[in-house]
Order: C-alpha cells, then structure tokens, then sequence
C-alpha cells in the first residue's frame, strides 16, 4: 500500500467521526441562531415552540435507535418496545412524586427498573422466536398499559402521570428553559447512539447478528446466542427507558399511550422508514416521522384543505391517513427504506464498493442482501 492509498484509507476511516461530530456541533449550537424553515418549523430555531419539536424529534430518534438495535442488530421483532419507554417516564414521575427523590436518584434508580423489567420479560419472551415472540411482547406491553391505566392513584390513570416539579432542577422547568431541555434531548441522542455504536462493534453485537442470520450454526460452534440476544434486548430497553426519562422532562409529565403497543408500532414504522439495520437511517426515520406527525396536524386546518369537497378534505384532515399513504409508498418504492436506498444507489454508482465518506458509512457493518433476513 502506497503513501497516499494509506492517507487515503486514514482519510475514509475517520470521516463519519468528522461528519458526525460537525452534525452534533451543529445541533448544539442550533438554538443560538435565528433560522427559519418553513412548514418544518413553526418558527425560528430559537424560539420555545421550534426546540420543543426539535427536542421531541431527538427523543424519538433516540427510541428509533434502542428498537433499531432489537430488530436490525439482532433480528427480534418486538412489539411490547414501548413498555421499557413507559418504564423509564412513569418509573421515574412516580419516584419524584411519591418518594421525593432527587432528579439525578430517580433517573438512576427509574433506569435500574426499566433494565429489571427488561430482564425479567425478556427471558420469558425469548422461550420463544419469531412471532410467538413478538406476540409474548405484546402481551406483556398490554399488560403493563392496564396497570398504568387502571392504578390512577400512583400513576394518575387515563389522566397521565405530571412532573413534580420540586424534585427537578429549576433550570430544567418551564418554557423558559425549553433550550436547556433542547440540550439534554441532544445528549441523550448522542449517549443512545454511543451506546448501540458499541454494541453493534462489540463481540456481543456480532453474536447476535450471527445468531440473527444462523441461529442454530451458532449454538453447533458452542457459542451461547440466547444469552447474547437477552443482553442486547435488555441493553435496548436501557435506550429505551433513558428515552422516557428526556419525554417526561421534556413534556413536564406522561400519558398511558408511551406504554401502549400503538407507540411501538409507530417506533417500528419509523425504523423501517429510516431503514432496518442502519443506525443512521433510525434517526432520520425518527425525526422525519416525528415531524410530520406534528406538522401535518396544522397542515389539516389550513384553508386550503378545508376547501376541498369531502371526498378529499376527510382523509387529508386526518395526519394518520397521510403517514399511512407515506408509509405504503416507501414500502412499495424504497423496500429498503430510505437509509437502504441511498446504501444501494452508492452502491451502484461505486461497482459495490462501500464509500467510507457517505452516509452509510457511518454505518460498521453493511445491510445484508435482502434474501437474507431482516435487512
């Protein structure tokens, strides 16, 4: 290898490091600007109602990812996910309101629950695979929404559960702080995404993706895939839980639907939008889900739509029925979704040769064929 070839190599290696952090950096100093984007934002960057967005597209992002590292890592299809957020909002709103812990203990302790609650479900799940473990989820996702439903003295019912304030940094409440709220939801992206990084470059994250392909070849080489996968789910419902722990500050309170089948369902949609098995692809699916849920809903009362003869006005009023239609039409035309079409697409244009400096390079290992599996 040549001086230059090696430079080069250098170069290709520490590239998605260098994009990556440009991107944080830009984030991070997001709510000091005045920009505005029109129909994305409702406002400019700075102001309270544009970073309360885009902390809640942050948050989702960060969920994306922990549901990402299930499915596209390990190949377990999940739809009890949403029971770990749920843990990590309640489990810390009930530790601030009953114990009057203080913020950091509750975040502690409302993340040792939710890794509890994983490990225990998980290794009742995984007796099981494929659907019947997707199934074993739900049912235990669908409990959980009952309790949080039907015990409303602890955790407030069909009302949802409120921040107690006392216990939580004044810097850290109220609209006024919505940029210091901001800033936490960017952490948290970044640590999940650390997180699942290491994992997926660890020998942990390679068993489960052998054991995602092959189990049975993996068990005949003696290596142990069960125990593997149940930590990476147990690791996953970690993200998940610290991802309810920002919606809970960031939203000042929760509501029974973050423990709901429905959430993960939604959290599966914006995966496969992004693109199974790119880390990448999660976050941009979660943003972008994130966004339009919120946007076509002012989008629905415009004028315009209000207009139009009913045959259009009802189902264009409806934000659900527009993401459906989107989703139909990326499952359709993008099978990969939109992390595996751009994979594809450089691919193409290089003879199959990965490109370290794209964006899916900033992935460690490549989508396998579609025949495949999963991805």
């Amino acid at each position: 290898m040549t001086l230059r070839q090696a430079q080069g190599s250098v170069w290709k290696s520490a590239a998605p490091v260098i994009v990556g952090a440009v991107l944080v950096i830009v984030m991070a100093i997001l709510p000091l600007l005045n920009l505005s984007l029109p129909g994305i934002l409702p406002g400019p960057t700075y102001t309270p109602g544009s970073l309360a967005l885009l902390s809640l597209c942050m948050v989702f992002a960060a969920l994306a990812l922990s549901y990402n590292l299930l499915l596209g890592s390990a190949g377990m299809l999940s739809f009890g996910h949403a029971l770990y957020f749920g843990a990590g909002a309640y489990g810390l709103g009930i530790l601030l309101d009953a114990f009057r812990l203080p913020l950091w203990q509750g975040v502690f302790a409302a993340l040792i629950g939710g890794m509890v609650v994983a490990l225990i479900t998980g290794a009742v799940a995984m007796r099981v695979n494929g659907i019947p473990f997707a199934m074993v989820t739900l049912a235990f996702a669908q409990a959980g929404s009952v309790l949080v439903r039907r015990n409303q003295a602890i955790t407030g019912g069909e009302e949802g559960l409120g921040l107690h304030t006392e216990s939580v940094p004044d810097w850290l409440v109220g609209v006024v702080n919505t940029r210091n709220l901001y800033w936490l939801s960017l952490i948290v992206l970044v640590l999940v995404y650390l997180i699942v990084l290491w994992v997926d470059r660890s020998r942990l994250g390679h068993l489960a993706a052998a054991a995602r392909e092959n189990d049975l070849r993996v068990q005949v080489l003696g290596l142990r895939p069960a125990r593997a996968k149940l930590i990476v789910f147990v690791i996953a419902a970690l993200c998940a839980s610290l991802a309810g722990v920002a919606y809970l500050l960031l939203q000042s309170g929760t509501q029974p639907s973050a423990v709901g089948a429905d959430l993960t369902i939604t959290v599966l949609v914006m995966v496969v939008l992004g693109g199974v098995g790119f880390r990448w692809g999660a976050i941009v699916g979660g943003v972008l889900y994130t966004i339009l849920d919120q946007r076509l809903t002012v989008l629905a009362r415009a004028e315009g739509i209000q207009a139009l003869p009913d045959f259009l006005r009802i189902p264009l009023s409806e934000p659900l029925f527009l993401l459906g239609v989107l989703f139909i039409l990326v499952v359709m035309f993008l099978p990969g979704g939109i992390a595996g079409t751009v994979d594809t697409l450089r691919r193409r244009r290089r003879g199959g040769a990965p490109a370290a400096g794209s964006l899916a390079a900033l992935e460690d290992s490549e989508a396998a064929p579609a025949e495949a599996g999963v991805r």
